[in-house]
């Protein structure tokens, strides 16, 4: 008898569940109940090493009802994307709404050889990355409806700007009876980017010389060194041979060159020195003196020294909440819209992740001068600095 009066109590209790649970769909079918919408999404870079970036990412979903959901077939699709070059996307199902404002956090994996791809963009749009974080849950609760979120953020750069100067510098050979120092001036500086691609990234520069001497002198070679955070980027040496009169002046070329398959070890350092590199570029130059003895005379004086600073989702100066959730920042404005069910399209391992994997999300990769400068107005570089020898 008690087992039976047991077993008609939790009957009851069911079936009051089950009305409880109908009352609520209904009302999200029938618009009683206020639709959950996102309202801010927030990322920052995690933890980084040689092979990828974690993205840590705290997305904002607005529940205007009085108690908390658990959207069971629902999922929030999350897409980053640097100049349209795609860098990651997660997707996360199972999710649970607390009542209010809540931070549903979770974790992309960013494959870091997307970054060449995205270097070659960013050189191509004159130093300017758009970055977009496209955010939508979908439930099928409310009817196969999608909220949707959008955030832009424009990152801005001046790398090599600063190289072009009128500044006339001399320059010193080694301590020599056949001819008195400066050995060289000179006169003015320029550089252009060239014609980047997937696997080098070009800097053609001219260097206007002057050569005090009455005798004429031959150069037989410029060579340079390239760096970034004390990372090498590239090497290597003029081919041509320049012969500058005594009393004249001779334009020297030269074209430093960035090797693209060192940047996703450049972009660890990058990240680890809180979105800032230090470009430096070493030159030397040999010289053939008129007795025919050749002399390797280090241009100090026109080591190019350029810090750069990037904020990429624009919260590199904020501060975490503490308990791994982001603060909300921005301003968008969700769009429901009606969508089909998303498919996997290769960029996700399993295309969703559950409610308690603790929100990481794997994905799979897509193949594929003057002394200071100028802060861009919308703050997200720092001082600009060229440094001398």
């Amino acid at each position: 008898m008690t087992n039976d009066r047991a077993v008609a109590r939790l009957q009851v209790a069911l079936a009051a569940f089950g009305l409880l649970t109908a009352s609520v769909v209904g009302a999200f079918a029938v618009g009683l109940v206020g639709a959950p919408s996102v309202v801010a999404v927030e990322n920052r870079f995690g933890d980084v090493n040689q092979n990828r970036t974690i993205i840590n990412t705290g997305l904002t979903v607005d529940n205007p009802n009085p108690i908390g959901v658990r959207l069971g077939d629902s999922t929030v699709n999350y897409t980053v994307l640097m100049n349209d070059v795609e860098m990651a996307r997660g997707s996360k199902a199972g999710l649970r709404i607390e009542s209010g404002n809540s931070t549903l956090p979770f974790r992309t994996r960013m494959f870091n050889e997307r970054i060449p791809p995205w270097w070659v963009s960013h050189i191509r749009n004159d130093e300017v990355t758009n970055v977009t974080i496209d955010a939508t849950v979908r439930t099928s609760v409310l009817g196969n409806r999608s909220f949707d979120l959008d955030q832009q953020q424009e990152v801005e750069t001046d790398i090599i700007s600063a190289f072009a100067s009128d500044e006339t510098r001399p320059v010193d050979g080694p301590s020599n009876p056949l001819y008195d120092n400066p050995v060289l001036y000179i006169n003015s500086t320029d550089a252009e980017w060239g014609e980047v691609d997937r696997r080098t990234t070009p800097i053609p520069m001219e260097f206007v010389v002057y050569n005090p001497q009455l005798e004429p002198y031959t150069i037989t070679e410029v060579g340079y060194d390239i760096s970034m955070n004390g990372v090498p980027m590239g090497q290597g040496t003029t081919d041509e041979t320049y012969v500058i009169p005594g009393g004249s002046t001779e334009t020297i070329s030269t074209t430093p060159t960035i090797d693209n398959r060192n940047l996703d070890e450049w972009w660890v350092s990058h990240l680890e020195n809180d979105q800032r590199t230090t470009l430096r570029i070493d030159f030397y130059a040999r010289v053939e003196l008129p007795t025919g003895n050749e002399i390797r005379v280090p241009l100090d004086r026109l080591t190019y020294t350029q810090e750069f600073e990037t904020d990429i989702f624009g919260t590199r100066n904020g501060t975490d909440t503490g308990d791994g959730t982001a603060t909300p920042a921005g301003t968008s404005t969700p769009t429901p819209t009606p969508t089909p069910t998303p498919t996997d399209d290769g960029l996700l391992d399993d295309g969703t992740s559950t409610a308690t994997d603790d929100g990481v999300v794997d994905d799979t990769p897509v193949p594929g001068a003057t002394p200071t400068g100028t802060a861009t107005d919308d703050g997200l570089l720092g001082s600009l600095t060229r440094a001398q020898g």
